[in-house]
């Protein structure tokens, strides 16, 4: 249940109550695609850093270990001791920009497992089955990612279909939650919309959705290619489209600045792999702007990442330590970028919801996006 706290123009502060906790709205969730953050962060050290959300990939695991193994093991939260809420992607972003080799049917997908090339079947109702298995907190409808550029007959034939899936989906999780033996009967359902770049069949796609009276929404199919400033026109455009009492989860995306623009348009829900991917890249995110701790110039500095951040990483270790960790080839030095990007984030999260609620969203906006730029690194 999604519960509109304020609101600050069009950016929501909210509260989404779910089974495995309350989600404090706006929020970042922390990418774990097999069931751990890349550079070796625990489950532990997510909830030092403030996540409230983790978010796995439901192909993955589906590949490996294999749900039906998570299952037996109790489900996801148990398997990898995380006992606050998970979303599970449905895969059909994998299964389209992972499977080289597949065939789209009105049935589902037809393609070969990346890992070991076995042919693997996804459909709605195998999607649904497969994130049931898993137990997740809440479970994303199977929808069809199309490419970007496509043309509008493409998209218009790949919405109609998604909306056929989403049909499936939402039978098929009723059924699943109806079962004595489903792990998680309170799992909850996000429909996407798709639509591309075309804001006319964005709008129609999301007017459509919303009469399916599901538990949130998604905007899938941005950041694959378009423009910024695309980006953010299609979300102004089609918020307004989705019901204002449900959460709204923008996939994938992404920058800090590409958040605070969301949230302006009232945006609810995030995820990207960013803050893990730079953070195993020797590049770490601050108020003013990103850090490349490979540069020589932090060879002898004593400072910590950002001075005044709260985070594990920035209380013990100063960016020459870091520096020489990465240029070691040390692990360490992964996992205190990542753990300090990831802190970042959820603080930038916990600072957009103060603002909100103290109406000054787009003061803060204004502040944040300044200091980002002050960075000759970024």
């Amino acid at each position: 249940m999604y519960k509109l706290i304020c609101k600050d123009g069009n950016a929501k502060r909210g509260e989404f109550v779910t089974v495995h906790g309350v989600i404090q709205t706006p929020v970042f969730m922390n990418v774990g695609t097999v069931g751990a953050i890349k550079g070796a962060v625990s489950t532990m050290d997510l909830k030092e850093i403030g996540t409230q959300v983790e978010l796995s990939n439901t192909y993955h695991l589906h590949v490996r270990p294999g749900d039906e193994v998570v299952k037996k093991l109790g489900g996801l939260h148990k398997f990898m001791v995380w006992d606050r809420p998970i979303l599970t992607d449905s895969g059909g972003f994998q299964v389209f920009s992972l499977a080289g080799l597949r065939k789209i049917k009105e049935e589902g997908v037809y393609f070969n497992s990346h890992v070991d090339g076995r042919k693997i079947f996804m459909g709605p109702e195998e999607s649904m089955r497969i994130q049931s298995n898993l137990a997740s907190t809440i479970a994303m409808a199977f929808d069809e990612c199309a490419p970007h550029p496509c043309t509008r007959e493409y998209m218009e034939n790949s919405v109609a279909r998604t909306t056929r899936w989403l049909v499936r989906c939402k039978a098929e999780m009723a059924r699943l939650n109806s079962l004595e033996d489903t792990l998680n009967r309170q799992q909850l359902l996000f429909g996407i919309n798709q639509g591309g770049t075309f804001e006319d069949l964005r709008i129609e796609h999301a007017k459509r959705i919303s009469e399916f009276d599901l538990d949130g929404y998604a905007i899938g199919g941005l950041a694959v290619g378009e423009s910024h400033e695309e980006m953010y026109h299609i979300i102004e455009k089609t918020v307004p489209y989705l019901p204002e009492d449900r959460p709204v989860y923008l996939m994938g995306v992404g920058t800090p600045a590409n958040i605070l623009e969301a949230v302006e348009r009232g945006v609810d829900f995030f995820d990207c792999v960013y803050p893990a991917r730079n953070g195993r890249h020797g590049h770490a995110y601050t108020n003013h702007g990103k850090m490349n701790l490979m540069n020589a110039k932090y060879e002898l500095d004593s400072e910590p990442i950002e001075p005044g951040c709260n985070c594990p990483t920035c209380r013990h270790y100063s960016r020459a330590y870091i520096r020489h960790l990465l240029k070691a080839k040390e692990m360490l030095g992964l996992r205190l970028l990542v753990t300090h990007n990831l802190y970042f984030y959820n603080k930038m999260m916990e600072e957009i919801r103060q603002a909100i609620e103290k109406g000054e969203y787009a003061q803060y906006k204004r502040r944040k996006l300044t200091g980002f730029m002050e960075s000759g690194e970024a």
